[in-house]
This record gives C-alpha cells, sequence and structure tokens, in this order.
C-alpha cells in the first residue's frame, strides 16, 4: 500500500494534479523547495524533507535529501526483518512512492553562450540519488520520473490501492535509462569542456530481432531511436507480412531517403534493390508514376522495395499483380488496397508510416568500423551551383529534370550515373542507372547506357511507336539527362556519353581537367552544368 509520497521535481507539469490526487487517497506528502511551494499555494498540505531529517536544507539546496531518514525509508527491504527493525529503531519512516525529475543539464548547455558554472549548477546530484535508490527498491517502492506516467499511477491506485509489480518494474527500468541520459549527457558537455575530447553516447532502445542479417547465417538485431519522432523506419507500422530482416530496413531506408528527395509536389514512387533505386518516377497518378518507375528495371523490380510518398491505392495494388515485392512503404493504404495486398501475399510486407511527409528530424549519419564509429552530418541539397560551363546553353525547362536525375544519383551507389527522361510534362522517370563501380566509365558505358537500351526495348515493344526502334531511343536519350555523383577525371566519358547520344550532362566539377572535360563538350555540341556539389554514397 502507498501511505507516503516524496515530490520533487524540476519539470512541473501535472504536478498539482498528481499531489492532489494523492492526498485524495489519504497519502501523506513529503516535498522539498519549489515543489512544496507550488504544492502549498495550491492548497495541498504538505511536509518539507527539512522536517524529515531534522536538517534545514542547505548550501543553496545541493545537500537537502542526502539523509538517512530519506534514503532508509526508500531502501528498507519491506520483508527483511533486520531491515524493518532497524528502521524502527531510528524513527525511519518507510516511504512507498517517489515522483523526482532532474535539473535540465542537456536544455542548460545547449543555451548559446552557457558558462562552466552554470553547467555545474545544473547537474542534479539529490535526484538522481533518489531515483535511483527508489528503483533499485521497486518490489516495494514506485518511482516515477516522467510526468507522462502520473495519470496510470493514481488511476492503479484508485483501483486497487496498490501499483502493479508490472507497472512498479517498468518504470524503474524508465528511472535507470533517464539517469544514464542523463550522465551521458553530462560526460558528454565535460569531456569537451574540461579536457577537450569529444564523447560519442548513443542511446538505442527495443532491440528487435531480425530474420536473419546480410545473409541467412548471420544473427541481426534492429534497434530503435527513440529521440527520432518524424519518418523513420523506428516509426512505422507493420500492417501485414512476415518479420524484416536486415537487408530490409537497409534497403527500405534508401527508399525512404530517396522519395523524401523527390518531394511532394507530384505522386512519386522508388523501386529499391540491392540498397540502389532501380526504378523511379513521379506521375500524375500514383499507378502512373508506379508503372514508370517498374519500367526503369523490371528485372531487378523483381524482390524489390516499392516507396512512394502517398496513400497506396487499389489501381497500384492491382497493378502489382502477378509481380513479386518483399515491401511496400507508403504514408497509409486505401482500405480496399489494403485487403487486395493481404490477399495477395502472406509474405508481402505492408509498412505505414504516417509521418512521411514531415521533414526529417536529425542532420546526421553513423556507420561503425570495426574499433569506431564514423558520425557524418547528412547529405543535404542538390546543389551549390548552377554553371552552364559549355557554349551550347543549357535548357532552363530542364531544371526539374535535372534535379529530380540527382535525387537518383545521390541514392545510388558510387561511382554512379543516372539517366532520366520527362515522359509527360512535368512526371519524371530514372531510366537506367550505373552504379558501384571501380570508374565512371564503366558505370556510362557498360551500364547505364546499355541498361537504357534494354529498358527503352521493352518499353517500345509495348507501346509500338510509329519508329524504328534506333530512332526511339536516340529520341529520349537526346532528350534525356545524364548525372554524374561526382566529376569526370578524363573526357572519355563525356566520348562514350556522346556515343549514346545523351546530351545533357550534370557533374559537381573540380576536376584538374576540367577544361579537357569542357573541351570536348564542345567539340561535341553537349551542354553541361557543374553543379559544386559531390554526392558520394558508400
Amino acid at each position: 500500500m502507498v501511505k507516503r509520497a516524496l515530490l520533487s521535481v524540476s519539470d512541473k507539469t501535472g504536478i498539482v494534479d498528481f499531489a492532489r490526487g494523492l492526498e485524495q487517497l489519504n497519502i501523506e506528502i513529503i516535498s522539498t523547495g519549489g515543489t512544496a511551494k507550488m504544492l502549498r499555494d495550491a492548497g495541498i498540505e504538505t511536509i518539507d524533507v527539512s522536517e524529515v531529517t531534522g536538517f534545514p536544507e542547505m548550501m543553496g539546496g545541493r545537500v537537502k535529501t542526502l539523509h538517512p531518514k530519506i534514503h532508509g525509508g526508500l531502501l528498507c527491504m519491506r520483508g527483511d526483518p533486520e531491515h524493518m527493525g532497524e528502521a524502527e529503531k531510528e524513527s525511519i519512516k518507510l516511504i512507498d512512492l517517489v515522483a523526482v525529475n532532474l535539473y535540465p543539464f542537456e536544455i542548460t548547455v545547449s543555451k548559446e553562450g552557457v558558462n562552466l558554472d552554470e553547467a555545474i549548477e545544473n547537474i542534479d546530484i539529490g535526484g538522481p540519488t533518489l531515483l535511483r535508490s527508489a528503483a533499485k527498491n521497486y518490489k516495494s517502492v514506485t518511482v516515477v520520473s516522467d510526468p507522462e506516467d502520473y495519470g496510470e499511477i493514481l488511476k492503479e491506485l484508485r483501483s486497487s490501492g496498490t501499483v502493479s509489480d508490472t507497472t512498479r518494474e517498468k518504470l524503474a527500468v524508465k528511472v535507470f535509462r533517464y539517469t544514464a541520459n542523463y550522465d551521458s549527457n553530462i560526460d558528454t558537455y565535460l569531456s569537451k569542456t574540461l579536457l577537450d575530447e569529444d564523447v560519442l553516447r548513443m542511446n538505442f532502445t527495443e532491440g528487435t530481432k531480425l530474420r536473419y542479417g546480410e545473409n541467412w547465417h548471420q544473427d541481426a538485431t534492429f534497434y530503435k531511436d527513440e529521440t527520432i519522432v518524424g519518418p523513420a523506419l523506428s516509426n512505422a507500422k507493420q500492417l501485414h507480412g512476415k518479420e524484416l530482416s536486415y537487408n530490409n530496413y537497409v534497403d527500405a531506408d534508401n527508399a525512404l531517403q530517396t522519395i523524401k528527395e523527390v518531394g511532394n509536389r507530384n505522386p512519386a514512387v522508388a523501386i529499391v534493390k540491392h540498397n540502389n533505386p532501380c526504378g523511379l518516377a513521379t506521375g500524375n497518378t500514383l499507378c502512373e508514376a508506379l508503372e514508370h518507375a517498374w519500367d526503369g528495371d523490371p528485372v531487378s523490380a523483381f524482390g524489390s522495395i516499392i516507396c512512394t510518398n502517398t496513400v497506396f491505392d487499389l489501381e497500384s495494388a492491382e497493378f502489382l499483380k502477378g509481380k513479386f515485392v518483399e515491401i511496400i512503404l507508403a504514408p497509409g493504404f486505401e482500405h480496399d488496397a489494403l485487403e487486395y495486398l493481404e490477399d495477395k501475399s502472406s509474405n508481402l510486407r505492408l509498412l505505414e508510416l504516417p509521418q512521411f511527409n514531415e521533414a526529417f528530424d536529425t542532420e546526421t549519419t553513423y556507420k561503425y568500423v570495426i574499433g569506431g564509429m564514423l558520425k557524418q552530418t547528412r547529405n543535404i541539397g542538390l546543389y551549390e551551383k548552377w554553371d552552364c560551363v559549355t557554349e551550347t546553353a543549357y535548357p532552363e525547362e530542364k531544371r526539374g529534370l535535372s534535379e529530380f536525375c540527382i535525387c537518383a544519383c545521390k541514392s545510388t551507389k558510387s561511382n554512379s550515373v543516372t539517366l532520366a527522361y520527362e515522359y509527360k510534362d512535368g512526371c519524371y522517370v530514372m531510366i537506367a542507372m550505373g552504379a558501384g563501380q571501380p570508374n565512371r566509365v564503366d558505370s556510362i558505358r557498360k551500364l547505364a547506357a546499355t541498361k537504357a537500351k534494354e529498358n527503352l526495348e521493352i518499353i517500345y515493344e509495348r507501346e509500338k511507336p510509329d519508329m524504328s526502334f534506333e530512332e526511339y531511343w536516340q529520341s529520349i536519350l537526346s532528350e534525356a539527362v545524364m548525372a554524374s555523383d561526382a566529376f569526370f577525371p578524363f573526357d572519355d566519358s563525356i566520348i562514350y556519353s556522346d556515343e549514346s547520344k545523351i546530351r545533357y550532362i550534370l557533374s559537381p566539377g573540380g576536376s584538374i581537367r576540367d577544361d579537357e572535360v569542357i573541351a570536348t563538350a564542345n567539340r561535341l555540341n553537349i551542354s553541361m552544368v557543374f553543379t559544386g556539389m559531390r554526392h558520394f554514397l558508400h
């Protein structure tokens, strides 16, 4: 039974209502400083900690709860006769509930111009000690560190007069996680301020075992970053299908980031296979975008992951009839589309991410290498400049298509090039890409250009235009845009682009042979823009 409670909070959200609820249950309340004043001002009877300890708060409030009559009341094991006997001998009254949260250290040190002395004064000592004492004795003591939990505690107390074992266990773990993060923030700040040493501490929770790792014989687990509240796989809800694998998460993340780059101006679809977008398109309708994205590489789309920026509809679901995909990730699913897809396959995973169209709320990425962690800012932006460096002007009307092509290139493994085409007004499709090659020439000549012809041949056979295939693919490639993720070290890439009738090229520039590359583009009547922004992806 909860008979006595100690309330001492920095964040006073909801504390008056919580204390009033305790008072109505005839629970005696002990409090300190500003919390006690707030409760008394609200007409709630409160006992000062100093009355319990026999010592006044001292040293500017640094010392108030650090006393045996407080911690003895928390740490005493109720089922241990020796503990109970010592408590009775020393007139230590038991404390059954503690509500404490801590000085806002992290908020304080994040403020511009904060000095060391101010930061030090916001290192809580008594609060963490109270929390840890209560949490250690969770079998007997309820410990509350988050105002969000006040309502549930009162509900249980009103219902049964006690707090359940399950709730006390959950709250205790929450406390130790809270204090660990708190100490981590102090360590990070003081290490930098006093020792000039950068410390990286990371907090991931809710580890979920995956079907397997990159390969069947590898174990894998997915951990959630609770600080991310926007569009992230950790916030996706699985509506259907078997559990995910390691590769599913990697590919789905690539698909999500690719679509986020494209934006929300039109329905957009990314089809990802082996961590590369093999299909990417926008359309006037979702199904139109999906069909054109599929045309980007129908062979690779087998067993792929599909991601879209709009709610998945029945027409798009029906397009997938007879096509095997692993995952569909979308902001939502229309009811009839969901039913259709659920009937399609028990293995198809359907992931709903309502936060999809919100902005990313993280600016950093991490990559673990054996023995260390790499941290970098996210690759944000498409270009730093828009400088046509050739005699042949770059058409302004191709700006939208060009930006789309760069989006595709950003998500493709280096060395990468992408080819994109405007198939109708304002609707774009990636018709081929070359990815993951040690040199850029192979990405263009052996992959992108060759794949473009193969993909266009499939479309040609389906649409049967009134021209030869040679005329058809040349007419499309001559109006397509090619984006390169990095500069051209030699002019051979330009020569091979010309052989495939490519007339519009985007590159960051920055090679020592830029003049040679530009001269070759001029000789071949190719228009080229230097963007100033490299997009390697490893």
